[in-house]
């Protein structure tokens, strides 16, 4: 039986037939983390599309965030024509959306038009993660914590405004306050119930430290799945706060207070189930291969960081002292730490705490499972946990620019050897393009820094 708002092909075609839905969004994730696709007529769908896809321009993984064309990608260019790629349903994918009415969706696989997947797209990069595992008969578990803050302004007042002077939804610290969290509880329901509605597993919601910031929790799920929920979340959630006129964003740092995180929590298993992570006989319960999975995090963390902070902003959320990590290090419950390792027996995980709420889930999650695998099929010796305050411990540090990051990634022979050369480049470039428009862009901080007094 599907869970609760899944659909199979038969259902959804009894409720096309019976006038409940009328459209389906066929979409992917692109390289920005946004939900992109189209809205298709459901008896299109049903007579053609689940069976023989859609077509979009290839351009969608060659654009900067604001949509615009940029030179330099080998997948897409103005010589090249800007040709099509192929949307592929996953028709395991297909949901309600009940927030949008007589509407479902499914998640696409992206392929070119002569059938080759398309390697840079985020999902096939953590298809092949994946499958790298399947061969060792192993299958990754993931959750990941996404946190946001919510405005009284409007998305179309924020924008119209520069972003400035946006109320927040609470006026002060409302770490696990309920009192004032409950002024947003209206749209954080709201959020909660549709998204359940259309097939993930709810935990529930607590306030965090910032103003307005929240944290609504989902259950963990094989790692494919938690990144397909992951981005019809964290659009939806901004459909319903534009319905309720207030807005939110999963910006890593909106201000100088606390950033927006998104802890990633990741387990492996046997494909019977199996535990493989945990160990009785260890002192604090890991395997040996959990042991070789957390050194792994440790030797590519600096090189993937790329895949975990994205963005220029995202750097900036690094700070010591504010529950975002800057020490290459691991802990036992340590929320000091980059990678903290908890739980026991089946819940046995490592938290990798680096990525913000900017993140794009399907490469960091990617990154991970190439991480581990890395400290796993070279037997790679796990160094002491860290006990205490990593931010001073000495331990290495995470890069500090997206110019940085964006060079180890370039100069990494693990990362080329676990992605493959035509992966690293794409999202190497991508960077850059963000680097150039940044460095040719003039702030308000230098206009009012310079205008008078330079």
């Amino acid at each position: 039986m599907n869970a609760r708002g899944m659909l199979s092909l038969n259902e959804l075609e009894e409720l096309v037939t019976a006038g409940d839905i009328d459209t389906v969004i066929v979409a992917f994730c692109d390289m920005q983390g946004r939900l992109t696709g189209k809205r298709i007529s459901a008896r299109l769908f049903v007579e053609d599309t689940a069976e023989h896809g859609a077509e979009c321009c290839n351009y969608l993984l060659a654009v900067d965030v604001d949509m615009n064309t940029v030179d330099g990608y080998e997948i897409s260019s103005w010589e090249t024509g800007y040709g099509d790629m192929v949307m592929t349903p996953d028709m395991t994918t297909l949901r309600r959306i009940p927030w949008q009415p007589g509407t479902a969706l499914v998640m696409a696989d992206l392929s070119w038009t002569d059938g080759r997947p398309v390697r840079q797209a985020p999902r096939g990069i953590l298809r092949s993660q994946l499958e790298r595992l399947d061969d060792l008969g192993l299958e990754a578990v993931a959750a990941t914590e996404l946190e946001f803050m919510v405005f009284d302004t409007g998305f179309r007042d924020a924008w119209a405004s520069g972003y400035r002077d946006l109320r927040p939804a609470t006026d002060y610290n409302i770490d696990y306050a309920i009192h004032a969290s409950t002024r947003m509880e209206p749209l954080l329901r709201d959020i909660r119930l549709g998204m359940d509605g259309a097939g993930m597993f709810c935990e529930g919601v607590k306030g965090e430290c910032n103003l307005g910031q929240q944290e609504i929790g989902f259950r963990y799920d094989r790692a494919l799945v938690t990144c397909d929920n992951h981005t019809i979340y964290k659009n939806g959630a901004k459909e319903i706060a534009d319905q309720h006129g207030k807005s939110l964003t999963f910006m890593a740092k909106f201000d100088e207070r606390e950033g927006n995180s998104c802890h990633i929590h990741i387990s492996f298993r046997g494909q019977d189930g199996e535990a493989v992570f945990a160990d009785d006989r260890d002192e604090f319960g890991m395997s040996t291969m959990f042991r070789s999975f957390v050194a792994g995090q440790l030797a590519t963390l600096r090189d993937f960081t790329l895949f975990y902070a994205p963005n220029i902003n995202s750097y900036k959320r690094f700070a010591e002292g504010s529950f975002a990590p800057t020490a290459v290090a691991w802990g036992l419950d340590n929320r000091t730490c980059a990678l903290r390792v908890v739980g026991q027996g089946h819940a046995m995980r490592m938290e990798n705490r680096a990525p913000g709420g900017d993140v794009n889930q399907y490469l960091a999650v990617a990154a991970l499972v190439a991480g581990g695998l890395y400290g796993i099929e070279n037997k790679l010796e796990l160094t002491d946990a860290v006990e205490g305050n990593a931010y001073t411990s000495g331990a290495d540090r995470l890069p500090t620019t997206l110019g940085e990051a964006a060079e180890l990634l370039e100069n990494s022979a693990i990362a080329r050897a676990a992605f493959g050369d035509d992966v690293v480049d794409h999202y190497v470039h991508n960077a850059r393009v963000e680097l150039n428009a940044f460095n040719a862009a003039v702030t308000d901080w230098e206009r009012v820094r310079g205008f008078e007094r330079f």
